[in-house]
Parts: C-alpha cells; sequence; structure tokens
C-alpha cells in the first residue's frame, strides 16, 4: 500500500486533494492515483462519486496496464471487474489476469451481453476454462453463438464452424433465399405500390449519394453542325477536350453512378433481390429505400457484416422501420455497439430506445443523459438510470 493512500485512510480528506492530483499536481505515478481513486470510491462517502466519475474516465493506457498487472490489488481488481464499472476495452487484460479469479469471470460470463460475450469468446484462458465456458453456454444472451463457437477446458469445440471476419468474402446468396423471403412476405409485396427506388432523406446523406456536379460532357452536335472556318477552329478543341475529360472522371464516381443508375431500373422484387444478394455498396443504398420491405430485405441478408448493422444504427435517414427491425433480430440484439447507437440515434423509436436503456453501461447512460439530440424522455430515465447504478456500486 502507498504511503499516500495510508495518509488518506487515517486523515481526513481536503476538499480539492483529490482533483488536484488527478490533474497531475501531485507528483503520484498512475497506478497509484489509480489505487487512492478506488479507495476513495468504495471507502469514502464524501468524494466517492467525484472518485468513480474520475475512474470512469481515467486514461485507458494506465488502467490497462493496472488490469494486466497479477500484483495489482484484489480491491482495485474487483473494482474494475464489477458490472457497475466495467469497461469493455479493459475486459480483455482483465481475462488474461491470473490475480482475477474464474468465478468472478463466469458470474459476468453468465449474465453478459454484447460485446462482452464476444470478448470472452475469443480469450485463450477462457477458452480453456470449464467453469467460464460452462457460464457461458447458460447464458441466455449467447442464443446463438458466433463462428469463433464455444470450447470446454479440454479444448473441444462444441458446434464450431469456420469463422468468417467478413461475410461478404465467398459468401454467395442462393435464389431459394431471396424466394424464401418473397414467400414470407408476399401479402405485403402484392399490397406495396409499385414506385422506383426513392433514398430516405434525412439529418445527414450517405457519401455515396453526394456526388459532385457531372463532367460536361462535348455535345456531337456543336461540334460537327458548324462548316467551314469555324468548323476548322472547332477541330482541335475538339481533340485536346478529350485528354481532359479522360483523367477528369475518377473511377470511383463512375462505379457509383452506374449502382445507383442500376437500382433506379429496378422494380420492387428486383430491388429485394438485390438487397439481398447484393454488396455491400447496394446494400448501403437499399437501407435507405423509401419502400418498407426493400429496406428490411437488407437486414436478412446473410453477406451483411455486423459493422455495416452498426453504421445503420447511426443512421438518420432510413425509416424508422429499419430502426426497429434491428434489435428484433437476435443476431444484432446482443452487439452492445449496435444497442448503443440505436438508443443515440434520434430518429429510433422511443419504445425501442427504452428497452434497450436497460443494457447500457455507465458511461454511456451519462453520455445519454447529456445528448440533447434524443428526446426528454430518453435524457430523463438515462439520467436516473445513471444515478441508480452509482449509488448502488456506494454499497
Amino acid at each position: 500500500m502507498s504511503r499516500m493512500l495510508q495518509l488518506i485512510r487515517v486523515s481526513a480528506v481536503p476538499s480539492n486533494v483529490m482533483q488536484t492530483a488527478a490533474r497531475g499536481a501531485l507528483a503520484v505515478p498512475p497506478t497509484e492515483m489509480i489505487e487512492i481513486l478506488v479507495h476513495l470510491a468504495l471507502h469514502n462517502k464524501v468524494f466517492g462519486q467525484t472518485a468513480r466519475m474520475t475512474l470512469a474516465g481515467w486514461e485507458e493506457a494506465a488502467c490497462r496496464a493496472v488490469a494486466a498487472d497479477p500484483q495489482t490489488p484484489k480491491e482495485i481488481l474487483d473494482y474494475f471487474v464489477d458490472p457497475s464499472n466495467l469497461r469493455p476495452t479493459l475486459l480483455p487484460a482483465l481475462l488474461e489476469n491470473p490475480s482475477v479469479s474464474q468465478a468472478t469471470l463466469a458470474q459476468i460470463a453468465e449474465s453478459g451481453h454484447g460485446a462482452l460475450l464476444d470478448i470472452f469468446l475469443q480469450s485463450p484462458r477462457v477458452q480453456q476454462s470449464a467453469t467460464i465456458m460452462s457460464a457461458l453456454r447458460s447464458n441466455p444472451n449467447l442464443e446463438e453463438p458466433p463462428a469463433a463457437a464455444l470450447k470446454t477446458g479440454s479444448g473441444t469445440v462444441c458446434n464450431a464452424e469456420p469463422a468468417v471476419d467478413n461475410p461478404e468474402e465467398g459468401s454467395l446468396v442462393s435464389d431459394d433465399t431471396v424466394h424464401a423471403f418473397m414467400t414470407e412476405h408476399a401479402a405485403e409485396i402484392a399490397a406495396t405500390p409499385e414506385k422506383p427506388f426513392q433514398p430516405v432523406t434525412g439529418i445527414e446523406e450517405l457519401p455515396v449519394l453526394t456526388t459532385s456536379e457531372p463532367v460536361p460532357v462535348p455535345a456531337p452536335a456543336l461540334l460537327v453542325a458548324t462548316t467551314g472556318p469555324a468548323a476548322a477552329a472547332a477541330a482541335p478543341a475538339k481533340t485536346q477536350f478529350r485528354p481532359v475529360m479522360k483523367h477528369a472522371t475518377p473511377k470511383p464516381a463512375e462505379n457509383r453512378e452506374s449502382t445507383m443508375q442500376k437500382i433506379h431500373r429496378l422494380d420492387i422484387r428486383d430491388r429485394i433481390q438485390l438487397a439481398i444478394k447484393g454488396n455491400k455498396e447496394e446494400r448501403s443504398l437499399l437501407i435507405r429505400d423509401g419502400t418498407k420491405i426493400v429496406a428490411l430485405a437488407v437486414l436478412d441478408s446473410s453477406k451483411i457484416a455486423d459493422a455495416e448493422v452498426e453504421q445503420f444504427a447511426t443512421q438518420k435517414n432510413v425509416l424508422e422501420a429499419v430502426l426497429r427491425a434491428i434489435p428484433m433480430k437476435r443476431r444484432f440484439a446482443k452487439q452492445y455497439p449496435i444497442q448503443r447507437n440505436l438508443v443515440a440515434n434520434p430518429r429510433t423509436p422511443i419504445d425501442v430506445s427504452l428497452a434497450l436503456l436497460k443494457h447500457m453501461l455507465i458511461n454511456d447512460l451519462k453520455n445519454l443523459s447529456a445528448n440533447k439530440e434524443v428526446s426528454d424522455t430518453i435524457r430523463k430515465v438515462a439520467l436516473r438510470m445513471y444515478k441508480q447504478k452509482t449509488e448502488d456500486a456506494k454499497h
């Protein structure tokens, strides 16, 4: 125990000692400063709340070093691994620290969700521990284990499949998948009036749709209609213009334009097929389709990556039906970044946001309570839940 911590324990703490130390005015190593803050957070009624807030925003590198050190005092490790204080970025270090007991990690594995479970499944220590793996298998939030699959303590893989980081690479969607979607939603498709692709507008626009002004193309009629001396003068201009045109039109812009043109030519059924079988760029456009059934078809694509859905959850230029449908799919519902983005998106239906609030970590609740883009109801509930969690952490 550091001498400064001993001093704090036996003396009255001046009102500004912690804030001054946190600013670096006191020459205290980061490890000792974290030890002091944890002690204040757990044992000091006057400065406990401030200490917890300071720890929540403490430099990540220093916290990670403390979390990974087997010599770190148990009180600090217990504080960081407590669900009320747990920072997902510190979890990998805590999982591999032998001073953190398997029983403690098993409790988190049994009730964790989203990104936390993914971190557990990637941990070598977890994969070798029968205790922690048993807790993971009993977790109701792990209804669909990722491709990395669960391993037993002996290293045997249960229901394992080859891991695919990018679902789009080497992935082909059969016509049967499209046919199944069409059949399931046949009534809705039949009731939807035929209309061309019309993207939803919103506060933000995707870069793919904010193209620059089209590059002018020389009109052939003007170049050949003139005769006599004027035609002779126009001929050199024509040969000088073409090289400039060739280099002035970037290929990415041509590709984007052709994708948009292709989508505009498709009817609803063809757009649904493209949403399910198409590539990432096509999905990024069709998720904004004003025809609901087309936009929802994007989420049914087996080629879609979690990172894409994480981005969709932030967009304010998609239908509310899309934001409502995302958490209804179990694959996406257990991804914490997706949950967090949905709650922070002012376009998300309020009932969906309220249902997801209970999963938010304490730091995200704090940020939501101050986010003026979301509704007053979300801010007030987030603030109440934040205060409740911080109050519970005192006891």
